[in-house]
């Protein structure tokens, strides 16, 4: 009796650290492996088209080719779970229509529940993190009026260098979900220093989350030092991995 193939990802997001952190998550993970890395939404076309990963996570907003153009092309291709900070409803509920086969939003799910996902979305079963289902419940409950009030669907946009294929940074908010609330709890973190993770996480830089947060550099250098030791991490793709995987370290350091 031979194992089972693992499941082939391709990580499209235009933040080089996230898809470290990403591939860190997924590589460490049994029955997974990671097929390729997009920056952006033609690079992922042209990505899935040659390696035919089995599930492609994709971000919302990227430089050139964004997320929402890209995804009409995708689907043709593999089964695709939105990975990304936008958690507006209009966009949920766009993404979705588009073909979408989940939606999880940073800083709403743990590792087990982000590979949970892309098993569920490989096997063609929904999975969504409480934004997104807030979004699609407000698409049910609203009716027409929502539908009217969305964007209209965008049609196949034809992506330069890419033949038609056959099928085969929003900043994350501030307020503390439940989700950024466990790790604020887990991992021993002050508000400050969830708020200077989420920023990290999202690809600023620390001239970047000084501007953002109204302090210096030096400070922001301060904070990033105290959340490296209470996260027992080395360096940001390592933060990012743990961050986005949320309080897995957290829970077993504090249980």
């Amino acid at each position: 009796m031979t194992d089972r193939p693992p499941l082939r990802v391709l990580i499209a997001d235009d933040n080089p650290v996230v898809r470290a952190g990403l591939r860190a998550l997924l590589e460490g993970r049994p029955g997974l492996a990671v097929a390729a890395e997009a920056a952006d939404g033609r690079e992922a076309v042209r990505l899935a088209g040659l390696h035919r990963p089995d599930v492609v996570l994709l971000d919302v907003r990227m430089p050139g080719t964004d997320g929402l153009t890209a995804l009409p092309h995708l689907v043709r291709l593999a089964p695709v779970l939105m990975l990304t900070y936008s958690r507006e409803d209009a966009t949920v509920r766009e993404a979705l229509r588009l073909g979408a086969g989940g939606y999880l939003v940073h800083g709403e799910f743990a590792v087990p529940e982000l590979i949970a996902a892309i098993r569920d979305v490989r096997e063609g079963r929904a999975h969504l993190t409480p934004s997104a289902a807030t979004a699609l419940l407000h698409e049910l409950r609203d009716g027409p009026s929502a539908r009217t009030a969305a964007p209209p669907g965008r049609p196949l946009v034809p992506l330069p260098g890419i033949p038609p294929q056959t099928p085969s940074q929003e900043q994350p908010g501030m307020a503390l979900s439940p989700q950024r609330m466990r790790n604020h709890m887990g991992f021993g973190l002050s508000s400050r220093e969830v708020e200077v993770m989420d920023l990290i996480a999202s690809g600023m830089s620390n001239q970047q989350i000084a501007d953002a947060c109204f302090i210096s550099q030096k400070t922001v250098k301060n904070h990033i030092n105290r959340i490296f030791a209470k996260l027992q991490t080395a360096s940001r793709s390592e933060a990012i991995a743990l961050w986005l995987g949320t309080s897995i370290r957290g829970a077993v350091l504090h249980g």
